[in-house]
């Protein structure tokens, strides 16, 4: 009789949001599981290596094996990522930014760990969508996270539209985000689209030295100078 090899678990690995010291954000959790863990699927291997250097030094970088998940991967190297769970080992899920799973291709892995019947452990550490709705003044008990708007400035003009009244009827705050070269337009967008009367929060660079959280209605950020040109940015709007 061949013997019952026991599945290793997946660890969710949360990563700083930004450059800073990790042991300023993560728990000792993260560093322990780092400590034990040498199969990684991450979005940037390069990143990922620095990542697990800044907060564990000790660690042999070629005992590390990396599996990349991002927009080249194929769907058919899914089942080999996760494979070394199958044969006994632990494996971590690391996102570029924050919480692995949440705005992050990860989400993918979770899932097949789940169909396979491997353990899934989220580990604690930073998200920008929740500490951005904690800094917000909003909502709390009802929000949505809306990911990316449309590119096309018609479709985009509805959407934020359509935000606005779900935020006004439901009494939920709506969340999304914009790829950081654009934010600068974006925000040239929501002052124009929006009502003069929403609230809308701007919460950049969080977690970071440079951080900035402020909320309020879009007549008064009419009257404010802000660059968030190339800084990870959360908005949120809420039309009470």
């Amino acid at each position: 009789m061949r013997p019952i090899t026991l599945k290793g678990k997946l660890y969710l690995i949360p990563t700083t949001l930004g450059e800073m010291n990790p042991h300023d954000v993560l728990p000792q959790t993260v560093k322990r599981a780092i400590d034990f863990i040498d199969d990684y699927i991450v979005e940037n291997e390069k990143t990922a290596r620095k990542f697990i250097k800044s907060i564990h030094p000790e660690k042999v970088q070629n005992s590390l094996r990396i599996s990349s998940l991002n927009k080249r991967t194929e769907v058919s190297e899914y089942n080999a990522m996760i494979a070394p769970c199958l044969n006994g080992l632990n494996v971590g899920l690391m996102s570029e930014a924050g919480c692995p799973g949440v705005a992050d291709p990860g989400a993918v892995i979770v899932k097949i760990a789940h169909e396979k019947g491997i353990q899934v452990v989220p580990l604690v550490g930073p998200s920008s969508i929740l500490l951005a709705m904690m800094g917000s003044g909003m909502n709390g008990q009802s929000f949505a996270f809306n990911g990316y708007l449309p590119i096309d400035k018609g479709d985009k003009k509805t959407a934020l539209k359509n935000f606005e009244n779900l935020s006004s009827t439901k009494n939920q705050s709506q969340i999304f985000i914009e790829t950081p070269y654009r934010n600068n337009k974006l925000l040239e967008d929501l002052l124009q689209i929006l009502q003069p009367n929403t609230h809308l929060c701007i919460a950049t660079d969080i977690t970071l030295p440079t951080e900035f959280i402020k909320t309020f209605r879009v007549a008064d950020w009419k009257k404010i100078k802000v660059d968030l040109h190339n800084r990870p940015t959360i908005f949120i709007i809420h039309k009470f």
